[in-house]
C-alpha cells in the first residue's frame, strides 16, 4: 500500500490515551485483531481514518502517507503529561491481501476486503489500480475521498465498516456521532459510482443535485457523497447515465 505509512506509539499510557481520542474501543485491540477507527473533530467530522495494530504494548497506526506528520502533530497536542512517545516507523509497510486464504489478520472493515497487515517494504504485489478496483465496489473509502474536517464519520460509513463503538466511553466527536446514530437516518453517504468516459461534474437526479464526486477516479470508478433520497433514482452527469454501486452492507432503508 504505497499510499500508507506507519506511526509507532509507545509508553505506558498509550492505550488509555488513544481510548479517549478514537471512535473504536482500543480495549479490543490484540495482535490478531486490528481495528479501524476515526480521529474526529469535536463536531464529529473525520480528520483521519486509521488502522491500529498491536505490537506488544506498542500500538502501530496505519495512516495515509501524506497525513503522517499532521497526525503526529495532532496526537502530540493531546498528549499533555501522558507517557506516550510518537514516532514514524519507516521500517514497516502496509500490505493488503485478498482473493485467497491468508494467515494474516482480517481487514476489520469487511470480510471481502481480505487481510490487512504490516510487514517489511519491498517484494512483489499487485498494482494499486487493482486494489482500487477491488475496494471501491465494497464502499471502502480512502483519505482523499474522506477529506479532512469535511464529512461526518458516519457519512464515511464508519458505522457499517466497524469503525465506531457505541458502548465505549467518551471520545472526541462522540456527542454528534452518537446523536446521528440514535436519532436520525443518514442523509448522505460515501458510495462508489461508475462514470463513463471522461465525464465530470455534478451528479443529478431528475435535474436535482444528487451526489458530489470525491477523490480521484480509478478507471471508471470514483467515490461520491450521495444524497440517499436519490439513491434509487436515475443518476446522470451532463445527460450521461451514472451507475451507483450499492455494497451488500448498505441498509435497505
Amino acid at each position: 500500500m504505497s499510499n500508507r505509512a506507519v506511526l509507532r506509539l509507545q509508553g505506558p499510557d498509550v492505550r488509555p490515551f488513544l481510548q479517549g481520542l478514537l471512535t473504536q474501543d482500543v480495549g479490543l485491540l490484540t495482535a490478531h485483531m486490528p481495528l479501524y477507527a476515526g480521529l474526529l473533530s469535536p463536531q464529529g467530522k473525520a480528520l483521519f481514518g486509521l488502522f491500529l495494530f498491536a505490537d506488544g504494548d506498542d500500538v502501530l497506526v496505519d495512516v495515509e502517507a501524506g497525513q503522517l506528520e499532521a497526525l503526529a502533530r495532532r496526537l502530540a497536542m493531546f498528549r499533555l503529561r501522558r507517557q506516550v512517545v510518537i514516532a514514524p516507523e519507516p521500517g514497516l509497510a502496509v500490505w493488503q491481501q485478498w482473493g485467497a486464504p491468508s494467515v494474516h489478520p482480517a481487514d476489520p472493515r469487511h470480510a471481502l476486503a481480505g487481510s490487512r497487515f504490516l510487514g517489511g517494504p519491498g517484494g512483489e504485489g499487485v498494482s494499486m489500480a487493482e486494489w482500487h478496483a477491488h475496494r471501491l465496489p465494497l464502499g471502502l473509502p480512502e483519505a482523499d475521498e474522506i477529506g479532512s474536517d469535511e464529512l461526518l464519520w458516519l457519512e464515511t460509513n464508519g458505522r457499517e465498516l466497524n469503525g465506531v463503538s457505541f458502548t465505549k466511553g467518551c471520545y472526541t466527536g462522540q456527542e454528534n456521532t452518537a446523536r446521528m446514530h440514535h436519532r436520525d437516518r443518514l442523509r448522505k453517504r460515501l458510495l462508489a459510482v461508475r462514470v463513463p468516459g471522461g465525464v465530470d461534474g455534478q451528479i443529478l437526479c431528475d435535474g436535482k443535485p444528487a451526489a458530489e464526486l470525491r477523490g480521484a477516479r480509478h478507471g471508471g470508478l470514483q467515490m461520491a457523497l450521495v444524497r440517499m433520497e436519490y439513491a434509487d433514482g436515475p443518476l446522470e452527469i451532463a445527460g450521461v447515465a451514472v451507475e451507483l454501486l450499492k455494497p451488500e452492507w448498505l441498509p435497505a432503508d
